[in-house]
């Protein structure tokens, strides 16, 4: 019994020294912590500069609850047919088709771009032109090896398919004499991606055909280059097909200069053909023959499994 009260007198001694802590505030230990942790140095706040953006703000389209209904079942219906039909033809041609049939379909599809691309050309579009101040380098881009020099003395255009039922042979000094030079800065694009913007100066090809006129059902022209080389130096007849529209362009050129001085090896001497809205690996160097012909022909680059029409 004794034990029990000395116990509770304990606990009530320790319970009156802890609200007698509570009631005066905090010790000295503790106040010379808060002294120490008042006296460290604060980190000023970072101040995060953003830099403005350019670009303008967002155009807000105000429509209808029955407008954006309507837009977004149709472009659910467009785009979810197109994706599916994107897998579905990866599919059959990774699992479905036989190798040749592949290739039968792929030269369909390049089939199909050249008629879209013929039914949009427009004979009375110009192509931008720009100030010779603008022109930029412009390399050599033979696909092989570029030719000698010595093939300017002999050199001869040869013309066949023409309405006189005749070849012609013509040379350069025959070209300049009869036809005027005109100039035009174009720019050229590559397949490969780059281009280049470049002063040509030649005669019309709509000119050439007024002066020699192509036989009456004649739709395509095969321009050739007999000097062609491949990359070893060794023959390789480059040639290519243009339709007669495209042919009588205003800015399609039988460049015969470059930058106000004769066409030099590298970029086709003695003559080119310019076709701005073509793709530059129609833009044959070094011509020696131009064919008129009803049906399309052979293309160097189409045979080899590329389009033949290369429009932009």
């Amino acid at each position: 019994m004794a034990d029990r009260d000395a116990a509770a007198a304990e606990d009530r001694r320790l319970e009156g020294e802890a609200a007698g802590r509570e009631t005066a505030g905090p010790s000295q230990d503790d106040k010379a912590k808060e002294q120490a942790t008042a006296a460290e140095p604060v980190a000023s706040p970072i101040l995060v500069r953003r830099r403005r953006t350019l670009e303008p703000p967002p155009t807000v389209l105000a429509l209808s609850d029955v407008e954006l209904r309507t837009r977004t079942r149709r472009e659910l219906l467009r785009y979810g047919l197109g994706g599916a039909a994107g897998i579905a033809l990866g599919g059959l041609f990774r699992f479905g088709l036989k190798k040749q049939r592949r290739a039968d379909v792929l030269n369909e599809i390049l089939a199909f771009d050249d008629a879209v691309a013929k039914a949009m050309y427009s004979p009375g579009r110009l192509l931008p032109t720009y100030a010779r101040s603008q022109v930029t380098e412009f390399k050599n881009n033979y696909l092989g090896a570029t030719p000698d020099a010595s093939i300017l003395p002999g050199w001869r255009l040869t013309l066949q398919g023409l309405a006189s039922g005749r070849t012609e042979t013509l040379a350069l000094g025959d070209l300049l004499a009869r036809f005027a030079i005109r100039d035009q800065v174009t720019r050229l694009v590559c397949v490969e991606g780059w281009s280049a913007i470049a002063w040509w100066g030649g005669l019309r090809f709509a000119e050439l055909l007024e002066a020699y006129p192509p036989a009456g059902d004649a739709r395509w022209a095969r321009l050739e280059s007999s000097v062609s080389l491949d990359p070893d130096g060794k023959p390789d007849v480059y040639f290519v097909s243009i339709d007669l529209a495209t042919a009588r362009h205003a800015q399609t050129l039988l460049s015969t200069h470059q930058n106000g001085q004769p066409l030099t090896m590298a970029h086709g001497a003695p003559l080119r053909l310019v076709a701005p809205m073509k793709l530059g690996l129609k833009h044959i160097k070094a011509i020696t023959q131009i064919s008129y012909t009803v049906d399309e022909p052979a293309d160097y680059w189409g045979v080899r499994g590329f389009s033949n029409y290369d429009g932009i």
